[in-house]
């Protein structure tokens, strides 16, 4: 799968991958990150592998395709499948108790909930105001994240993990230490409380690197020699492992601004001590593509079998019940996004985190990589790039889900182009701005969320003792145009304090349907008072994919004006459309765009409808 097959024959437009590289490479050039490595496969065979930009721009060696990068939380996957491989094996029971395999984690006690709101009793937790847990966590819940250990604060020297009082308590606790094995890590943990009754909570927690301990005691051998032996080497990952040879570091990406975190992925040009399954491994574009290859045929690929159809199938499909709460909104079709066995998963047609169709499953890494598989439509995509401020990635994740999907071809329907061309006057009514919504592309529909999904434009916060500390906002958000400021302290949400609650539940308070209002109460330097700001809720802004439609010398010219090209349109080129039918014009050239324009009831112009039939995408006119 390393050569490069034609774009076309795998149904991809070669202009629009065309455009993808140009917009990596504009990103290249501002120097954070230093370059990326970009990675699309469909069917089976390579449609796509490009390097930009720099390995190391102080050295100005240039990325390659091979490069290797740190891959953070992208390890989870894989330890997932090393676990289920043991599963597989009959060698590892999914329902069993976690102590049954680690007994140091029998017995684990739970903090205390507050029976009037449900919240965990954070104020002393020296006074061990714990109780049992209702049943032991599983190895299932491991892997679903409802096992109720959490993350330490800091961890992966990230301050965007929690910082309520039970995350510190395990980041004093039970460090991660470099130089001491996965064993004497979760030895530590038999101590701590869990902070939610084991199946009740999703929270982004250490349970994978529990199951590399775990998968220590099964195997009986150490988990950096288990992945290579089991998974690696017969999946020919050539470059992948928790640390890079003396022959290798060549290839090694620099992260920009600083060396790793000590307590993330420490050195990794060093032979390691700690094999932990949340994080730690490094990996090539083409390694992971082959993993994910194997994934999407199944378990299987050249011929290895890795692990059994219907195994994939249960670690790709939504394990979370209705009501359960994932990234602060509540897992069901508004939100349409669910969590398998170590993978996000698509649930909902309309809006999810996770680009393609349903079924769709993806993740990424703390350093700056993604991937995402759509059995759909046999594609996987990934984008590997090395960047320390984890917050700001998803501006690159925005790109990579995207702008594949948006170079995928859409099947055309032959039919002679009108001749002539519609006089000035009534070509006139179609002019205007139609908004498509957050779609590039049909096959990855991405409509405004539904009431119960409010939008308040904070970008980014973290949770801390007194509240959740305002990171990062949308400068035209409802939360910014009130008064919000960066630095700010959210003590309070309506009349409840948030105080020492966690993220998951903080955001739980936070959001809430589209036009309700929200008030918060806000502690800011230097500042005595609190601040009370109230705003409303909007909707998910829609403008990503706009297109502005005007009349120039007697024709109709179309243009992208939103956040992202669109088909044959691209931002700032205006493109001439000839009359095909009523109502209805195409490109001449390129990928011959169909535009079709709808009208309501009294026949007047609302909308507009680009390659209209199964791939059609649906725009609305705004102005």
């Amino acid at each position: 799968m390393q050569t490069v097959g034609n774009p076309d024959s795998l149904g991809f437009s070669a202009r629009r991958l065309a455009r993808m590289t140009s917009w990596f490479e504009a990103q290249s050039e501002k120097s954070d990150p230093f370059g990326f490595v970009v990675g699309i496969a469909r069917g089976g065979k390579l449609a796509y592998l490009q390097a930009t930009g720099f390995e190391d721009h102080d050295k100005k060696m240039p990325m390659r395709p091979d490069s290797i990068f740190r891959i953070g939380s992208m390890s989870k996957q894989i330890t997932s499948v090393a676990t289920m491989m043991l599963v597989d094996d009959g060698k590892l029971d999914l329902d069993a108790p976690v102590a049954q395999y680690l007994p140091e984690l029998r017995d684990m006690q739970v903090v205390r909930k507050d029976p009037a709101t449900g919240n965990p009793i954070l104020s002393d937790l020296a006074q061990r105001n714990f109780e049992p847990a209702k049943r032991a966590m599983t190895i299932r819940d491991l892997l679903r994240n409802t096992s109720g250990l959490v993350y330490a604060t800091g961890d992966y020297g990230d301050p965007g993990f929690e910082n309520a009082a039970v995350h510190l308590l395990y980041g004093i606790k039970a460090p991660f230490r470099r130089d001491k094995p996965i064993a004497d890590f979760v030895a530590s943990l038999g101590a701590l409380p869990l902070l939610h009754q084991p199946g009740e909570v999703w929270e982004y927690a250490i349970g994978y690197d529990v199951l590399g301990r775990v998968i220590e005691v099964v195997s009986g051998q150490p988990f950096d020699q288990f992945l290579q032996s089991r998974l690696f080497a017969p999946l020919h990952m050539v470059d992948s492992g928790f640390s890079v040879p003396q022959d290798k570091l060549a290839r090694l990406v620099a992260v920009p601004g600083a060396q790793p975190h000590p307590l993330s992925e420490g050195d990794v040009g060093k032979p390691q001590t700690l094999f932990w399954g949340g994080g730690g491994i490094v990996s090539t574009v083409p390694d992971f593509l082959r993993f994910c290859q194997m994934l999407l045929n199944g378990g299987e690929l050249d011929g290895v079998r890795i692990l059994k159809p219907e195994t994939i199938r249960l670690m790709t499909t939504n394990s979370l019940p209705p009501g359960m709460h994932i990234a602060g909104h509540e897992v069901g079709p508004a939100f349409g996004t669910g969590w398998g066995l170590g993978f996000a998963v698509r649930t909902g047609p309309d809006f999810s985190l996770i680009p393609g169709a349903i079924g769709s499953f993806n993740w990424q890494g703390s350093w700056g990589t993604f991937f995402s598989v759509d059995p759909a439509q046999k594609l996987i995509l990934i984008m590997m790039m090395q960047r320390r401020e984890y917050s700001e990635n998803g501006f690159y994740f925005n790109a990579i889900r995207r702008l594949p999907y948006a170079a995928l071809k859409v099947p055309e329907v032959p039919a002679p182009v009108a001749s002539g061309q519609e006089n000035a006057g009534a070509i006139a009514e179609y002019v205007g701005r139609y908004d498509f919504g957050g779609s590039a592309s049909s096959l990855d529909r991405q409509a405004l969320v539904a009431d119960g999904n409010g939008w308040t434009g904070l970008e980014s916060v973290v949770a801390e003792a007194g509240g959740l500390r305002v990171i990062k906002l949308v400068d035209a958000g409802p939360a910014a145009k009130a008064g919000v400021m960066a630095g700010d302290l959210i003590a309070a949400v309506g009349d409840s304090s948030i105080r020492g609650l966690t993220l998951e539940a903080a955001f739980r308070r936070i959001s809430g349907p589209v036009n309700a209002a929200i008030k918060l109460k806000i502690l800011r330097q230097n500042q005595s008072d609190p601040i009370v700001v109230t705003f409303t809720r909007e909707a998910v802004p829609s403008h990503s994919v706009q297109l502005r439609i005007r009349v120039a010398d007697g024709k109709l010219v179309v243009e992208a004006t939103g956040g992202w090209s669109i088909l044959d349109f691209d931002k700032g080129q205006p493109t001439s459309v000839a009359v095909r039918s009523k109502d209805e014009f195409q490109v001449e050239s390129g990928d011959h765009t169909r535009i079709a324009f709808v009208r309501d009831a009294a026949g007047k112009v609302n909308g507009a409808v680009l390659n209209p039939g199964p791939w059609e995408q649906r725009g609305v006119l705004a102005q």
